[in-house]
């Protein structure tokens, strides 16, 4: 693969994850996407080409297409970079923009903080972003390292007990009039190590606690093969009521618990989040990505390390996903070993 169709599929890999102002010499993502041959015209919001699919597409600019590694060489070829740029070409370390946090926190932008920079929230500092583990890359980042992110009457709830009162008359959705218990969450307090799925099912429901059917006897198994008792792990769900016939949730259900979710998290300060299923990792990490592209990653949700991996309800169906949920959460383990110190 030449260094125009790389560089092409790293573009449109950036912007499928929202990066929108890296600057690569004097060209924004759309113009360089534009010279290497992807789809013109292409506005923000719009429906974006997944990268796989644009295959083949590398050579629509013209016949110039570089067959060395220079990606700058493959840019001049296509008439956009400068011809002054010296030396090999420089290594910027890309992170996906995170999103702005919903107290209006500002990402530090390119045209900001010069032309080779790269996004990171203003209250975090660059460590806070990299991937704990130095052979397992750095993921999405959601929010920052900061704790008080939200403006909502849920960061002022000081324990989790008073989270599950809240939650037990909460009114905000109308989850809670068909459901018939409140699904706050349960757990060590202080645990390390957490766990987020999707909504409570219909065993929740009755019960009032969170992962106690056949998928939640199959996640105290998977913890236990980690040397973890479920008593010394926090579990909750993105939504706190059960959706009638265990629907998707629907967005406006799930901007009404998130406060609660966060406030959890908060107030628990584990060392990994484990976000169980689809719908949970594409919640908490704001994205669209398949499970498959978010899995191997060292995630952060406002500054814990957060790994992703199948349901337990889908490994029910599937047995063949048992291995790789197997090296999530080895990978979710050695994070957490790491983080604790040593004798804990």
């Amino acid at each position: 693969m030449d260094a125009r169709e790389q560089l092409r599929r790293y573009l449109e890999q950036r912007r499928d994850l929202g990066e929108t102002e890296l600057v690569l010499d004097s060209l924004s993502v759309e113009e360089a996407l534009a010279l290497l041959g992807a789809k013109q015209g292409m506005k923000q919001g719009a429906t974006r080409p997944r990268a796989d699919d644009a295959r083949g597409t590398a050579t629509a600019a013209g016949e110039t297409s570089p067959s060395s590694g220079d990606w700058r060489a493959a840019i001049r070829a296509a008439g956009g970079a400068p011809e002054s740029a010296a030396g090999p070409p420089r290594v910027e370390r890309a992170e996906p923009m995170p999103r702005r946090s919903s107290t209006g926190g500002d990402a530090v932008t390119a045209s900001e903080a010069g032309a080779d920079a790269v996004h990171v929230p203003s209250t975090q500092n660059a460590d806070s972003t990299a991937s704990p583990l130095e052979d397992v890359p750095a993921g999405l980042v959601v929010g920052g390292a900061s704790r008080a992110l939200f403006d909502d009457p849920a960061a002022k709830l000081n324990t989790l007990d008073e989270i599950a009162r809240v939650v037990a008359e909460c009114r905000r959705c109308p989850l809670y009039a068909t459901a018939k218990n409140p699904v706050p969450g349960d757990g060590s307090a202080d645990a390390d190590f957490m766990c987020v799925g999707e909504a409570p099912g219909a065993n929740e429901d009755e019960q009032g606690r969170p992962f106690v059917g056949q998928a939640g006897q199959l996640l105290t198994k998977i913890l236990a093969a980690i040397d973890l008792k479920r008593e010394d792990v926090f579990i909750a769900n993105v939504l706190k009521h059960r959706p009638p016939g265990n629907r998707n949730p629907l967005p406006d259900e799930v901007v009404a618990c998130s406060p609660y979710l966060v406030r959890q998290i908060e107030l628990v300060r584990p060392k990994v989040i484990l976000a169980l299923g689809t719908f949970a990792a594409q919640t908490l990490l704001e994205t669209k990505l398949t499970i498959g592209k978010l899995r191997g990653q060292v995630h952060r949700y406002y500054g814990v390390p957060l790994i992703v991996t199948y349901h337990p309800a889908a490994l029910l169906r599937n047995p063949s996903w048992k291995r790789p949920t197997w090296e999530d959460v080895q990978l979710a383990r050695r994070i957490l070993d790491r983080a604790r110190p040593a004798g804990a």
